[in-house]
């Protein structure tokens, strides 16, 4: 019968090791409550709390409530139950508590301080968190504008084969500071640096008539229109009574018109005008120039390119088309005889590098003439001749250009 009486309680609470971070301040109520065997020869249950290993002495920090054992029906086991108070007033009231049976068996309960450690890494957390939102937001910031143009060299819209002639036209006033700023910053950096082929011109945009037929056809040539919003271009008449419908024709005759304004004009009271293109960002594009705007590597030359045309670069393509691929020394395309076997074109004795099926490249040469050529002289007294001959086989149904059989010097 000794056995029974050592056999382990069945723990109701806690069922297994629990581990507690109540805060510094507060009161914890531990429960310890188990089914024990029990039989009239068996001692009495009973449930001893230690701390740390060390049996929990009478104190003002903790509170201890038992209740009388419960039978079961069978009178073979018993429900005993100890709520353990403890107040948590310092740091030494933290630590591991156990409900002990009869030195039977034990649960633990094991209570750590949540101290400052806890807030200091969610503190820490929170500074890494907003540390990166805001590395992300300058490289967004920094960055920006130049995916946005590997974005639009790689995969932007190419505008080819639409009968445009100019990619902008650029619309400003006849003042010194207008002229100087088109024809030596914008004009400069636009054609030779981006490609861009501009249509400049001086006079009003749209005044308050209708547009006349040369700014229609000019309009109607050019991809975009850069308008330079100068205090010469602002102090027009029409810019203070008629832009709102001087704006509404522009929309109707090109797309998302680009608007360039100066730093000079944000301290100065607000134009009309300027107000009305800022209420309308959504249709047009607003470009402020400021005194670091010049370098090439500003925002302003950036924000400018991507509201252009996506320029396209070709590969030069050495003689006409149709010749090239024949192997056929067009006659019609030698300026002063015949190109030898074997001799490479230079590209700067084409006078003309867009004449000839619009392909830039190296068309005419500059070969010396053998002493037996034989053929047809072009001009009087002259050595230079060219081998006319088999010019009737030749297929010319698929050329749109003409040519000249007369040499510059008979010109």
């Amino acid at each position: 019968m000794a056995g029974v009486c050592d056999r382990g309680p069945d723990f109701l609470s806690p069922t297994e090791d629990q581990v507690l971070g109540p805060a510094l301040g507060t009161a914890v109520a531990l429960n310890c409550t188990a089914w024990v065997v029990f039989e009239p020869h068996c001692p009495q249950p009973s449930i001893q709390w230690l701390k740390d290993g060390l049996p929990l002495g009478n104190g003002s920090h903790y509170s201890l409530h038992e209740d009388s054992p419960w039978d079961k029906a069978n009178l073979s086991e018993v429900l005993v139950s100890s709520v353990l108070g403890v107040n948590l007033t310092g740091a030494e009231d933290y630590g591991v508590f156990t409900c002990s049976i009869q030195n039977v068996s034990s649960s633990s309960f094991t209570l750590w301080r949540a101290g400052p450690a806890g807030h200091v890494a969610a503190v820490l957390a929170s500074l890494l968190v907003l540390l990166a939102l805001l590395l992300g937001t300058l490289l967004y910031v920094k960055c920006r504008l130049n995916v946005l143009l590997c974005y639009q060299d790689a995969y932007g819209e190419v505008e080819m084969n639409d009968g445009k002639l100019y990619d902008a036209y650029v619309s400003y006033t006849d003042c010194p500071e207008d002229h100087k700023f088109v024809n030596f910053i914008l004009k400069p950096q636009l054609e030779r640096r981006r490609g861009h082929k501009l249509f400049l011109d001086d006079r009003d945009l749209l005044p308050r008539g209708e547009p006349s037929a040369d700014l229609l056809v000019n309009l109607s040539r050019c991809r975009r229109l850069i308008v330079v919003l100068s205090d010469a271009f602002l102090s027009r008449a029409w810019c203070n009574h008629s832009f709102r419908e001087g704006l509404c024709r522009l929309l109707e005759l090109t797309r998302r018109p680009i608007f360039i304004t100066f730093e000079s004009q944000r301290r100065a009271p607000a134009h009309p005008a300027l107000r009305l293109l800022r209420q309308h960002r959504h249709l047009v594009t607003l470009l402020l120039w400021r005194p670091g705007s010049v370098t090439p590597s500003s925002d302003f030359w950036k924000e400018l390119h991507l509201a252009l045309p996506r320029k396209v670069q070709y590969r030069p393509v050495e003689g006409d088309p149709q010749t090239h691929l024949q192997d056929d020394k067009d006659p019609m395309l030698v300026v002063r005889g015949r190109v030898r076997e074997g001799r490479a074109l230079r590209p700067e004795l084409d006078p003309d590098p867009e004449g000839d099926l619009g392909v830039r490249g190296p068309v005419f040469g500059e070969p010396s003439v053998p002493s037996h050529a034989s053929g047809v002289s072009l001009g009087e007294g002259r050595g230079s001749e060219v081998d006319i001959s088999d010019l009737g086989s030749r297929n010319y149904s698929a050329r749109t250009d003409f040519y000249c059989l007369v040499s510059e010097d008979d010109v």
